[in-house]
């Protein structure tokens, strides 16, 4: 499992453009026929992929982690981004079709991955907390959720979220996730800025077309940096770090959270003014 360590606030700014992606950005996640873990030590996350072909996929503990099975101490988050497939969890399948999710809570459980047609491989994402608490396992489906619209067409940030795992939806130890999906015209997401100390975030950008990117923003509002971003990318966001985005064309965007609460709102906002 690859292993990231978070630089903080102080080393930030002397950071190259290759330490940058080095320390904030997974480049490389989704593979064919694979799972793939990152550990990262800012709140002890888990960011990780699965793409089944012919055969099924199992999740595995990694060493590092020190326990019997992946979920003994964690709760894990899965989101299809791509064709159909099936999480299989303790012998019960659960049916997720693209943008459909899963919340599997604490408990040592087992968990294998498939796609419903090799061909067109289903891509599920993971991000996974540390838990503390013991919640049910819930299949999420795309529609079931209330969308919430944000932004405007003349600021170029109109834009739909679809909550998945929160407060008032599927409950959670700490995890919270959903995806952003930008509105025709509309290219810049989380625009103004903010922060939230209590909590680090996980962004993966993806329905990005291939010979496109997204210009991601970066760092305290007063030193911002970025990273060129390509479709099934993930930044890493800690919380003293804004994380807004533009793209070069449309483009959706998975978020999750971990820390000290769930609150969605529970934001330190920031003015346009005040980047720098």
């Amino acid at each position: 499992m690859k292993i990231l360590q978070m630089a903080d606030r102080i080393r930030y700014p002397r950071m190259s453009t290759a330490e940058l992606r080095e320390t904030f950005l997974l480049s490389d996640l989704f593979a064919a026929g694979k799972v793939q873990l990152a550990y990262v030590d800012l709140d002890r996350t888990v960011i990780g992929s699965a793409v089944p072909l012919k055969d099924g996929l199992t999740l595995p503990c990694p060493d590092e982690l020190r326990a019997h099975s992946f979920t003994e101490r964690r709760e894990l988050g899965i989101l299809n981004i791509g064709a159909p497939g099936e999480v299989e969890v303790d012998g019960e399948k659960h049916t997720l079709g693209k943008l459909d999710a899963l919340y599997v809570g604490r408990g040592d459980h087992s968990i294998t991955f498939s796609s419903s047609d090799s061909s067109s491989p289903a891509e599920f994402y993971l991000l996974s907390y540390p838990a503390h608490a013991e919640y049910p396992t819930t299949l999420i489906q795309r529609g079931k959720e209330a969308p919430l619209t944000i932004g405007a067409q003349e600021t170029a940030n109109l834009r739909t979220i679809t909550k998945l795992i929160h407060l008032e939806g599927a409950r959670s130890c700490q995890l919270v996730m959903g995806f952003t999906e930008l509105q025709s015209g509309s290219v810049w997401n989380t625009m103004p800025p903010h922060t939230h100390m209590r909590r680090s975030e996980v962004y993966l950008y993806f329905d990005l077309p291939e010979n496109q990117r997204v210009i991601h923003l970066m760092g305290p509002a007063e030193e911002t940096r970025h990273l060129v971003v390509a479709s099934r990318q993930v930044v890493i966001s800690p919380g003293w770090s804004i994380h807004a985005g533009v793209g070069t064309s449309p483009y959706t965007f998975c978020w999750g959270m971990g820390g000290e609460n769930q609150v969605y709102s529970d934001m330190d906002a920031l003015g346009i003014p005040d980047l720098k």
